[in-house]
C-alpha cells in the first residue's frame, strides 16, 4: 500500500527536532554503509594475503556494526511509535529500516568470506582466480558506495541504475566460477575443499551486488513511492478483477 501524501500539522518546536532526528537517522545509515565498505576491502586482503590474523579482526569488528544496526532500528521504531510520520518521512524511515539490515548483510557475507579465508589458509590462488577475485572486491564496494550515495542525496536515478550496474558482477562471478573449475585441482581432497570454498567466495561477492540492488530500490521508493513489486501487485489485481485465477488455484506454469 502506498504512503499517502500527506502529512500532519506540527508546531515548529516539534517539526525542527523531529527533522534533526531524521538527519542523525541518515547520518547513522551512512556510517554503517562506509563500515560495510571497509569490510569489503579488509575481508579481501585478509583472503588474499592468507593473513588470519586480519580475518580475526573483521570476525571480531561485526559486533561494532551489529550494535550499530541495532541502535538504527530501535531508532526507526521509536520516531515511528513516538512522531506517527506520515508521507515522505514515514517512507524515509521504513526504507532507512530495510537499508539497514542490507548493509548489516553485507558486512555478515564479509565475514563469511574472512571465515573461509581461515579454512583455506593453506591453499594457493591462481593468479588468474586472484586478480577475479580483486575485480570482484572492487565492483562489489563500488555498488555499496554508489547505493549509499544514492541514499544519502536522495537519488533516484542512480538508485534505479544499481540493478543494470550489478551485472558487471554478475559476469565477473560467472568468470569467475570458470576460472575456478578451471583451475583448481579436484584430484585431490585438498582441491576439492579449496574450489568448494573458492566457489562460495564468489556466490558471497556477487550476493553483496544483489544488496546494494535492494538498497537502490528502497531508496526508489523512498523517494517516489513505488517498488517493483507495485506492478506485479497491479498484475494480480488485474487477474483477479478478470476472474483469471486459474481453474484449480495454481501457477500457470506449475506441474499438474
Amino acid at each position: 500500500m502506498a504512503v499517502p501524501d500527506s502529512e500532519p500539522e506540527l508546531d515548529q518546536e516539534h517539526r525542527v527536532e523531529f527533522h534533526s532526528n531524521l538527519g542523525d537517522l541518515r547520518d547513522d545509515i551512512v556510517r554503517l554503509g562506509a563500515l560495510a565498505v571497509e569490510t569489503i576491502g579488509r575481508g579481501t586482503a585478509a583472503l588474499l594475503d592468507r593473513d588470519l590474523h586480519a580475518a580475526q579482526r573483521l570476525i571480531d569488528s561485526d559486533d561494532r556494526i551489529d550494535a550499530l544496526t541495532l541502535r538504527i532500528e530501535e531508532s526507526c521504531i521509536r520516531l515511528i511509535a513516538l512522531q506517527a510520520p506520515m508521507a515522505r518521512d514515514l517512507r524515509f524511515i521504513v526504507s532507512s529500516l530495510r537499508v539497514a539490515s542490507e548493509l548489516e548483510r553485507t558486512a555478515d557475507l564479509m565475514v563469511n568470506i574472512a571465515k573461509a579465508s581461515r579454512r583455506m589458509y593453506d591453499v594457493s590462488i591462481d593468479p588468474k582466480v586472484r586478480s577475479l577475485i580483486e575485480d570482484m572486491s572492487i565492483e562489489a564496494g563500488s555498488l555499496t558506495r554508489r547505493a549509499i550515495d544514492a541514499y544519502a542525496t536522495d537519488d533516484e536515478a542512480l538508485a534505479s541504475a544499481l540493478d543494470d550496474i550489478d551485472d558487471t558482477l554478475d559476469d565477473l562471478q560467472t568468470s569467475f566460477i570458470e576460472a575456478v573449475v578451471a583451475t583448481q585441482r579436484a584430484s585431490s581432497s585438498s582441491g576439492i575443499r579449496a574450489a568448494v570454498q573458492l566457489a562460495l567466495i564468489g556466490r558471497y561477492y556477487e550476493r553483496i551486488g544483489d544488496h546494494a540492488v535492494n538498497i537502490g530500490e528502497r531508496v526508489a521508493y523512498m523517494v517516489t513511492g513505488w517498488l517493483p513489486e507495485h506492478a506485479a501487485l497491479a498484475r494480480v489485481e488485474l487477474r483477479d478483477r478478470q476472474g483469471d485465477t486459474g481453474s484449480s488455484g495454481t501457477f500457470d506454469d506449475e506441474p499438474t
